[in-house]
Order: structure tokens, then sequence, then C-alpha cells
């Protein structure tokens, strides 16, 4: 089955020696994400960009994700779970430290405040593994480990791994390049949409759709509280 992995990284982006940079060049069907503003966490703008990226592939998508990259993935692929194949999370930031409107918060703040009850808090639709660490500054692994049980995610715990990016030392990561292919050897011949049977989600009831009414719902008060 032919299929196109994409890259999606976090906050910040992932500069030319980060893991995703080192596995986007191995892989020939690998791309990035495009029109994404790396240095601004806007969930609806970033889930609405990963599923652009989905619909315009011509194939099954892999999608491999990082930090807050995870987290616009599986609001993306919600909406597309039969032309996700599945993903590779790696290190999922924690949603309870980004606001709807794009800030970024040094404490996780109470859930209402933040993003994270407009994550998918169910099972995915397609084949999932989420990487963490136990001693990662975005997010603790208890968290990470709540999200994968959610998503239904196969969790792998890599230790002392910081936030699994350059400055914790991962740029050749062979392992992520491993696990990667086992999933899709391991799914390669299985029907896209056969888990769960699940068919795009559109309009009001879409995902992303919810993400963006809770933005506009955000700014509004955000303006109403202005003197």
């Amino acid at each position: 089955m032919h299929h196109t992995t994409l890259i999606v990284p976090g906050y910040h982006g992932s500069g030319e020696s980060h893991w995703q940079s080192w596995l986007e060049a191995q892989i020939p069907e690998a791309r990035r994400v495009r029109g994404i503003d790396w240095e601004f966490p806007l969930l609806a703008r970033w889930s609405e960009r990963v599923r652009d990226e989905i619909d315009e592939s011509p194939n099954a998508v892999w999608l491999v994700a990082h930090s807050f990259g995870c987290l616009a993935s599986v609001v993306a692929a919600a909406d597309r779970p039969e032309k996700v194949a599945g993903a590779l999370l790696v290190a999922p930031a924690n949603p309870q430290r980004f606001t709807p409107l794009g800030a970024v918060t040094e404490q996780p703040q109470p859930a209402e405040k933040t993003i994270a009850p407009w994550l998918p808090d169910d099972y995915l639709g397609f084949a999932s593994v989420v990487v963490g660490s136990s001693n990662d500054p975005w997010v603790p692994i208890t968290i990470a480990q709540d999200w994968a049980e959610r998503w239904g995610s196969k969790f792998v715990d890599l230790g002392a791994a910081g936030h699994i990016n350059t400055d914790a030392g991962y740029g050749p990561w062979p392992f992520g390049l491993d696990l990667l292919y086992a999933m899709q050897a391991a799914h390669e011949d299985l029907p896209l949409g056969s888990i769960g049977d699940q068919a795009s989600r559109r309009g009001r009831r879409g995902a992303l759709a919810r993400i963006r009414h809770q933005t506009r719902s955000s700014l509004h008060l955000k303006q109403e509280e202005r003197p």
C-alpha cells in the first residue's frame, strides 16, 4: 500500500539536527507540514494545516509528530480517521499549558482554561504509539500515559530522555524510525477505515470545528474583559 509520511514538529519547530529532520531525510515519501507559525501554538490553526495536508495526500498518511504537534495531529486525524494509517506521537506536550488563543504558560492551568477539553479523549480509530520520558519538562509521564490510554495508543517509556529533542541528544534516532517501520509492517495490509469503520467528520460535528468555536469564544471573552 502506498502511503505518505507527514512530519509535524512542535512548538518552535524542528531544526536541522532534530530527529524529525533526520527521519524525514530517511523516508523518500516523507514531507513536513507547511504553513504553520512554529512560534505561535494556536491549536485551531495548526490542526487545520495538518488536516489540509491529510486531505491533499493521494495516499494513506502516517503522522510523525512531536510535542505540541502531537496535539494538533490528533485533532486533525479525528476528522479524517479513514485517511490516517497510523501515528507516532513523540513527547506530546501537556495541553494544560496551552490556551485556546495560543498562549503558553509556565505551569499547567485548570483544564477548562486550556485546550485540554477540546482534544479527542477516546480511541483514535487507527494504530498509534505514544513515546514518553520520565523527566520531560513539558509533560509528566503520568499525563502522557493517561492521554495514550484515552487514545488507545501503545505507550513506550524511554526513561530519562528529556523532551526527546535536540537538547536531549535526539538527533539521528534509529529507534524512532524502527518504531514507525514496525507499525507500518503490522498494519500494511489493513484497509483504511476498517478500524472502527469511521468516516470523515465535517461541518459542526468535527473536532476542528469545536476547536474553532472554542477559539472564537475565548477571543470574545478576552475582548469583553478589556476595560
